[in-house]
């Protein structure tokens, strides 16, 4: 019964394609979303390696918000193909998660409150960097595109910055921004790669900061949370069941952050977004969106 409400509820809401072909491809694509029973993590905690940047950088002037999208991909990760324009994972500009409407880059770029002041095409396996100013506040936020058969490195990438175990730095004009990190928000958006591949629990707290995250894949509690315990990282908003991960979710949770709002404030904002788009019941949405341990 779930699952056919969450049929109704996409069939209401996806816009990149006026299309029953598009809103089929969202339905497969939330069922791809399928736990494994198995043990995902290790109880090994090897040290932090030479190969991980760690290029420490502060400014309490203004806050960092670095979000991590594993786009969609059809042949590179565990889903149930969906059309194959949004589901190339090495072309941003169509992809469900990035380039179609509720798309991580559109949404926000269609925001009254962010400005896009700087978009760099990728290298290797980040195909485009988008940086955005808060038009009222000082924060900025970092976007990556990630390419979706690069989805292991995306998620260990991620959990390796709630830890404090990878550090970087980028420039707008004359501005240093640290990124990954040095960042204090840190959000995954994509698939579950976890319910396909497991990982050693490396990601252990190596600085004694407590960064906040949001996590927007399928299930995400259950599969992420054991290393966000390690990592000693505060899980703002992430997710107990199926779930679509537009962007519009993490755009009101982060408005919600930046007004340093309570977790629980936070994840109501989030809450009614997803209430909004996805046209579904305050109760469902409450239950799928949590907030802490």
């Amino acid at each position: 019964m779930l699952r056919l409400k969450y049929i109704v509820l996409v069939y209401r809401t996806m816009s990149c394609r006026k299309s029953i072909i598009y809103i089929i491809a969202i339905c497969l694509l939330i069922f791809a979303c399928k736990p494994k029973p198995a043990d995902h993590i290790s109880s090994l905690t090897p040290p932090v390696g030479p190969q991980i940047k760690n290029i420490f950088y502060t400014n309490p002037s203004f806050k960092v918000i670095h979000v991590f999208v594993a786009l969609c991909d059809n042949k590179y990760q565990g889903i149930v193909p969906v059309p194959p324009k949004i589901g190339n994972g090495q072309d941003p500009e169509t992809n469900l998660y990035w380039g179609c409407d509720n798309g991580v880059r559109t949404y926000f770029k269609r925001s009254k409150d962010w400005q896009l002041v700087k978009k760099q095409k990728g290298k290797k396996m980040i195909m485009e960097r988008l940086i955005f100013k808060h038009r009222t506040q000082n924060v900025f936020l970092v976007a990556d595109a990630w390419d979706g058969q690069a989805i292991e490195k995306t998620t260990e990438d991620f959990l390796f910055s709630c830890a404090g175990q990878l550090k970087d730095t980028i420039r707008y004009k004359k501005q240093v921004i640290g990124i990954d990190g040095n960042a204090q928000l840190l959000a995954y958006i994509g698939h579950d790669g976890l319910m396909d591949f497991g990982l050693p629990n490396k990601f252990k707290n190596v600085d004694g900061k407590t960064r906040d995250c949001i996590i927007l894949a399928c299930i995400s509690k259950k599969y992420f949370s054991g290393f966000i315990n390690q990592a000693k990282a505060n899980p703002l908003v992430w997710t107990t069941g199926l779930m679509c991960p537009e962007a519009y979710t993490l755009h009101d949770a982060i408005a919600g952050y930046i007004k340093n709002e309570s977790n629980e404030a936070i994840r109501k904002r989030a809450v009614s977004a997803y209430v909004k788009y996805q046209k579904c019941s305050v109760n469902a949405a409450t239950n799928l969106l949590v907030s802490g341990w």
